[in-house]
């Protein structure tokens, strides 16, 4: 999968977005992208309704399904297809799913193209779906595909086809070359691709790329429409799915002219949180646009699905409407943070994208949380980047300044592994069935080994109890088990990192902190130069730190990056009056200690107690001889102020 995102793209495009609506015609027709055993290819009677298209532009024809079933599935696409469905380029599947891993076919592939360069009404015509085509197989696309005779037709008009191409192949699978080419020739750079002809690619497999589809591949690589893979090969023919062609789209469409179909879309400030089902948005010249919001609204923030609680005023957005109402809402910008400086906890929405965190409380009520460059994120009790939290994942979070400084996974959540190849780190001996990968990122994903998987070590076939913790490995998935796996580089002891609960010693001294744990043991940490400390929910300098606090700390690589206050010392303060016997000075003067004389029943007692160097003496200090009655306040064992009585 990685090798068809680019997670990072330069530019986010937001112009208006619709949602991620699965556009099927009223009465149950099939969708143009449905299954090839659908209704428009098994059964004779395909007529227009049945195929999943029709003449009709009336609206009001269109039902509006915004959640797929399968939504788990395409996460990683979300993102693209969102955006595309906003268009009607790309839709799903008439039971409601999407099925992101299905291969697409050259038919599906034309009609998103088409759609892609705003051709829908002119492909759909009566005109063009009376072309009569010159393919070879061209009777048998009128038969399976009516719908799709306008589509390439238009496609043909567009020179999205070769001029050696003879037949459509229309069930055919879409491969790689031949959606990087289509969606070239979609952008009109057809003349600078075959500039391109003479370029030499850098793949290892570049032999397999057909010399008159160089220029293509050239352009379509430096244009960020495609990538090659981690192992330097571009596998021309492999076939695409539908996640990766959304993927493909998305990127063209980023590059495609302007137009006017996000015309319909209104854009403008969010006036107030919604209520009673409508929003109300300022738009630029300030007039104000009331919107009723669908049942079913997809809302889209920070590039992850939210719900309504989550909108707020001051926040920046793009509504599309269906039937008078909001049926998706994308948030470009979030209004200024009011993110308390506190602790939360709840469940992680998504994944982590655009440097914030959505947060599902126990209310169910969600708090979007943008994250700190510099924060401290742990995940089964490792340091890990952002991007190894999984949605799911239970955990706390500490913000400060408005942003999160400190985030720790207390429940991990379970992923399932796809059908690819995973890179990491072993993370213990593999017991039973299934083995733990630590990813770069640090996240992990545990994989089913399947029963005849190959397994290599120091290049030799082993069994898998033969596997090392730490061992670096490289692990192919097919039908969701490992089936190959192969050790790159054998076990290295890794940085320590730990965690510790105690109580402090004593205060911070030469940026280190004294840890008595439960055992009476003691450890002596030193503090990272840019550690968190928490004390009160507020980020302190280590100085605040108090002995007898009750301490969390995490370290990294030996450093103490994290200390939260769990439970804040209070001392014991007693009070003792009595005669003051005597005092004992040290060698700068001050009292070391106090004796004093205290009645009890049936007689006197001496008490001599110790004396804190910053005493208060209150009172008269020249009254302070024997036989004077003094008030001494005691806090953990040392007088801290002697009241002259008498």
């Amino acid at each position: 999968m990685g090798e068809w995102q680019l997670m990072n793209k330069a530019m986010l495009k937001k112009t208006a977005v619709a949602s991620m609506a699965v556009l099927t015609l009223a009465g149950g027709a099939t969708s143009a992208f449905a299954d090839g055993k659908g209704k428009g290819n098994d059964h004779k009677d395909n007529d227009d309704r049945k195929s999943g298209y029709s003449q009709k532009k009336d609206k009001d024809e269109y039902n509006i399904n915004v959640n797929f079933k399968d939504e788990e599935e395409l996460k990683w696409a979300l993102e693209y297809i969102v955006r595309l469905a906003s268009k009607g380029v790309f839709t799903g599947y008439e039971d409601g799913t999407f099925k992101p891993n299905k291969v697409i076919t050259r038919i599906e592939a034309i009609t998103a193209a088409v759609r892609l360069m705003g051709l829908k009404e002119q492909a759909e015509s009566a005109e063009e779906m009376a072309t009569d085509l010159n393919f070879k197989d061209a009777a048998e696309l009128k038969k399976k595909y009516p719908w799709a005779v306008g589509y390439v037709a238009v496609a043909l008009e567009k020179d999205l086809f070769a001029e050696t191409d003879t037949s459509i192949q229309a069930e055919k699978p879409a491969t790689r070359l031949f959606a990087a080419t289509l969606l070239i020739k979609a952008l009109g750079l057809e003349a600078e691709a075959k500039a391109k002809v003479n370029t030499s690619l850098n793949f290892r497999d570049a032999k397999n790329i057909p010399a008159a589809s160089v220029g293509y591949v050239a352009l379509a690589v430096e244009k960020g429409l495609i990538t090659g893979y981690n192992d330097n090969t571009f596998r021309p023919n492999q076939p695409v799915t539908r996640a990766e062609l959304a993927a493909l789209l998305d990127r063209t469409d980023e590059q495609m002219p302007d137009d006017d179909q996000d015309a319909q879309a209104i854009s403008g400030k969010l006036k107030a949180a919604a209520a009673d089902g409508k929003i109300t948005i300022v738009k630029s010249d300030n007039s104000e646009t009331t919107v009723a919001l669908a049942s079913n609204v997809f809302i889209f923030r920070n590039n992850v699905k939210a719900s309504v609680s989550s909108l707020a005023a001051g926040d920046e957005i793009i509504v599309r409407t269906y039937g008078g109402s909001a049926v998706f809402i994308e948030v470009t910008k979030s209004a200024e943070s009011t993110v308390a400086d506190a602790s939360y906890a709840g469940k992680l929405k998504a994944d982590v994208s655009n440097k914030s965190i959505t947060l599902v409380k126990a209310d169910n009520s969600e708090i979007v949380i943008p994250l700190a460059s510099n924060a401290y994120i742990f995940r089964n009790n490792v340091k890990v980047a952002a991007s190894a939290l999984v949605a799911g994942d239970e955990i706390v979070v500490q913000a400060s300044g408005g942003q999160a400084v400190f985030i720790e996974v207390t429940k991990t959540a379970v992923q399932q592994p796809a059908d690819k190849t995973y890179n990491g780190t072993l993370k213990a001996t593999v017991s039973g069935d299934s083995l733990t990968l630590v990813k770069a990122d640090k996240s992990e994903i545990a994989i089913p080994i399947d029963a005849n998987a190959y397994i290599f070590r120091n290049n030799a076939k082993v069994a898998a109890s033969a596997l090392v913790a730490g061992d670096q490995i490289t692990v192919s998935v097919a039908n969701g088990k490992a089936v190959f796996v192969e050790v790159t580089k054998t076990f290295e002891q890794q940085p320590v990192e730990a965690t510790y609960t105690g109580k402090l010693k004593a205060a911070v001294s030469n940026n280190s902190i004294t840890v008595i744990k439960a055992d009476n043991t003691e450890v002596a940490i030193p503090l990272s130069s840019n550690a968190y400390i928490f004390r009160n929910n507020v980020k302190v300098a280590a100085s605040a730190l108090v002995a007898g606090d009750e301490l969390l700390v995490r370290t990294y690589q030996g450093k103490a990056v994290f200390v939260e206050v769990t439970k804040i010392y209070a001392p014991q303060v007693v009070t003792q009056t009595g005669k003051l016997n005597s005092v004992t000075l040290g060698s700068d003067g001050k009292i070391k200690t106090i004796s004093i004389t205290q009645e009890i029943s049936g007689g006197t007692q001496a008490l001599v107690l110790n004396v804190a160097s910053n005493v208060a003496i209150i009172g008269d200090s020249a009254k302070l001889v024997a036989g004077a009655t003094v008030e001494l306040k005691v806090t953990d064992s040392a007088v801290t102020s002697i009241e002259v009585k008498a």
